[in-house]
C-alpha cells in the first residue's frame, strides 16, 4: 500500500513541473490569437486618446492604410497618464484605471507590440501561485497538501491560461481577489489572538480592498461576501471584530471614492457600455451556457454547448463541483467552508438573478464570474487534497484516478490553446481571422465600414490581421462613400441593412456574404466597376 501514498516530496516535484508547464504555456506564441474587440480598447486607453477623437479623425470616409491605426494603438508622448485616466472616466468608466496604468508604463518600456502587451498579464499571472498559497495556508490552516494541489490545480486550469494571455485587467482581479480574501483571513487569525496591532492587520486588509476595488468595479461583491462572512462568523453580533472590519472595510471603499464619483457623474455612459447585457436569452440556453462555463476551469477545448461531447463532459465535472462543496461543508470547521460558500455564490447571484428574473446575459460573461471560479476550485482542491490522503487503499486508487484526468484535461486543452489564432473569449471578434483570411486574398481590397455597434473595435482588431495592400474607408453616419475604381475587390464590413441597399442603390450593384457569425457579416460588393466604367463615361 505505501507505494500508492503520494509523498511530500514527489508532490513537491509535480507541483513543480506543472508550475514549469503554466509558466511556458503562458509566454508561449502569445501573438498567435486574434488581439480582439476589447484588446483594442486597451491599445486605445493606453495611447491617451478617445473613441470620439479617433472618428474624428480616421472616420471621415477617407482612404487610408493600416497604419493609420497604429497612432491610435501604441504609448506616444503626445498624450500623457492623465489622458489614459481621463480617456477612461469619459467612456469607460466600469473599467477603474490600475491596470491601465501598470499597461502605460509597460508598453513605454517594452513596446507596443501584441507580445509585449500581452505579456504583462502573462507576468501577472505567476502571482496567482503565491496568492493562493497564501489564502490556503490561512484558510485550511497546517492541512496536509491543500496549498501545493491549489497551486497544482491552478497551474493547469483552463480558466487561468485564457486571461493570462489577454490585455485586459481580469487577471489582476484574480491576484486582487485572492491577496484580498488571504489577508482577510489573517486579520481575522491575528484579531482572535491579539498578536499584532489591529491597525496594522485591518489596514492592510483596507488597501488590498481598495486595489481591488481600483482593479474591477465587481469588487464590490467581493467585499460583501467578505461582510457576509464576517458577521456570520461572529454569530452576528457587533463585536470588536466586526466593528474593525466594517472600518477597514469603509477605510478601502473611501479610498476608492474618486473613481466613484466618475461612475456615478458619467453614468449615461456606463450605462450605454453595458447595454449589451440587456440582451434577452431563452432560460435553457443561460442554463446551459452556465454548466458549460463550470466546465471550463477544468477542461476547455474551445466546444460550445451544442458540442455533443460538452454535453458528455459537462455533467461530469458538475457532479464534481457540487460533491465538492457538499464534502467540504460536511468535513470542515464552519468558518472554513462558510467562506468558501460565500466566495461562490454572493458574488454570482447579482448576476445570476437579474438574468433569470428580468433577462439579460451579464452571467455569461465568465470574467464576470472569477471570484465563483476561484472559491470553486478551492472547493475541489480541498476535496483532492482529503482523499489522496485517504486510509483506504481503494478510496485512494479513486481519487488518484480522478486528479490524474484532471490533470490530462488541463494539459490538453493547453496544448489545443496553444495552437489556436482563436478562441471563445474573443467573443465578438471570434471570426476575425477568417474574415482576414478572405480579404487577404484580394489583389488590392477595400474595406469599408463604419463606427456603429461593435464595428469600431472589429476594425481595429482586423488592421492586425490584414496585409499593408489592404485599405480602409471609414464613414461617419452611415453616409454613401465615394469609391475609387482602383480597387479589385471591395467588402462591407457589417453595415445595417438599409445602408447596405442605400449603396447597392447608389452604385447599381449586388452584395453577397461571405462570412457569417453570430455577431456581423462580412459582404462583397458585385458588379461595381462596370456601374463606375459608365459614370466615368458619360
Amino acid at each position: 500500500m505505501r507505494h500508492l501514498k503520494l509523498s511530500p516530496s514527489r508532490l513537491r516535484f509535480l507541483v513543480v513541473v506543472f508550475l514549469m508547464i503554466s509558466v511556458f504555456f503562458r509566454f508561449f506564441n502569445l501573438d498567435g490569437k486574434v488581439y480582439w474587440h476589447d484588446e483594442t480598447f486597451t491599445s486605445l486607453r493606453i495611447s491617451g486618446y478617445t473613441a470620439s477623437e479617433v472618428k474624428q479623425q480616421i472616420f471621415n470616409g477617407r482612404v487610408i492604410t493600416k497604419e493609420s491605426f497604429a497612432k491610435f494603438q501604441s504609448y506616444n508622448r503626445e498624450k500623457g497618464l492623465s489622458d489614459t485616466i481621463k480617456s477612461l472616466a469619459m467612456e469607460d468608466p466600469q473599467h477603474p484605471p490600475l491596470y491601465y496604468i501598470i499597461a502605460r508604463f509597460w508598453v513605454g518600456i517594452f513596446g507596443n507590440s501584441v507580445t509585449a502587451i500581452r505579456s504583462l498579464s502573462a507576468l501577472i499571472s505567476l502571482l496567482i501561485f503565491p496568492s493562493v498559497y497564501w489564502l490556503c495556508r490561512e484558510l485550511f490552516k497546517a492541512s496536509l497538501w491543500v496549498s501545493e494541489i491549489a497551486i497544482a490545480l491552478m497551474a493547469i486550469s483552463p480558466i487561468h491560461l485564457v486571461y493570462a494571455q489577454e490585455a485586459r485587467e481580469y487577471i489582476l482581479w484574480m491576484v486582487t481577489i485572492l491577496v484580498c480574501s488571504a489577508s482577510l483571513l489573517r486579520a481575522l487569525r491575528l484579531e482572535s489572538k491579539d498578536k499584532a496591532p489591529r491597525i496594522l492587520t485591518w489596514g492592510i486588509y483596507a488597501l488590498t480592498l481598495a486595489i481591488s476595488l481600483y482593479t474591477f468595479l465587481l469588487s464590490g461583491f467581493l467585499a460583501v461576501a467578505h461582510g457576509i462572512y464576517v458577521i456570520a462568523t461572529a454569530r452576528f453580533k457587533l463585536t470588536g471584530t466586526v466593528k474593525a472590519y466594517f472600518l477597514a472595510s469603509l477605510a478601502g471603499f473611501l479610498a476608492f471614492t474618486p473613481w466613484i464619483v466618475i461612475v456615478i457623474a458619467n453614468f449615461l455612459q456606463f450605462d450605454g457600455s453595458t447595454a449589451w447585457t440587456k440582451m434577452q436569452l431563452p432560460v435553457e440556453i443561460l442554463i446551459k451556457s452556465w454548466l458549460l462555463q463550470l466546465s471550463r476551469i477544468f477542461i476547455d477545448l474551445n466546444f460550445g454547448f451544442e458540442n455533443h461531447f460538452s454535453f458528455v463532459i459537462t455533467p461530469i465535472f458538475l457532479t464534481l463541483i457540487g460533491y465538492s462543496i457538499y464534502f467540504i461543508c460536511r468535513t470542515t470547521n464552519y468558518k472554513v467552508w462558510l467562506f468558501i460558500v460565500t466566495l461562490i455564490f454572493i458574488p454570482a447571484l447579482p448576476l445570476v438573478l437579474p438574468d433569470l428574473i428580468f433577462g439579460g446575459i451579464r452571467s455569461l460573461s465568465e470574467r464576470y464570474l472569477l471570484p465563483s471560479y476561484l472559491g470553486i476550485q478551492l472547493a475541489v482542491t480541498y476535496l483532492l487534497a482529503t482523499q489522496l490522503n485517504n486510509e483506504s487503499l481503494f478510496r485512494r486508487r479513486i481519487w488518484q484516478t480522478i486528479m490524474g484526468l484532471v490533470i490530462i484535461c488541463g494539459l490538453v486543452s493547453y496544448g489545443v490553446n496553444s495552437q489556436a489564432e482563436t478562441w471563445w473569449s474573443k467573443v465578438i471578434s471570434y471570426g476575425n481571422p477568417q474574415v482576414a483570411k478572405i480579404i487577404n486574398q484580394a489583389a488590392h481590397p477595400l474595406l469599408i465600414s463604419d463606427a456603429s455597434g461593435i464595428n469600431y473595435g472589429n476594425v481595429f482588431s482586423l488592421s492586425y490581421l490584414l496585409q499593408p495592400k489592404v485599405q480602409f474607408q471609414l464613414v461617419k453616419d452611415q453616409t454613401i462613400p465615394t469609391i475609387a475604381n482602383e480597387f479589385t475587390d471591395i467588402f462591407l464590413l457589417n453595415p445595417s441593412d438599409i445602408w447596405r441597399k442605400q449603396i447597392e442603390t447608389n452604385y447599381q450593384c449586388t452584395t453577397n456574404v461571405l462570412y457569417s457569425d453570430n455577431h456581423y457579416l462580412l459582404w462583397k460588393l458585385e458588379n461595381l466597376h462596370s456601374f463606375i466604367h459608365a459614370i466615368k463615361k458619360s
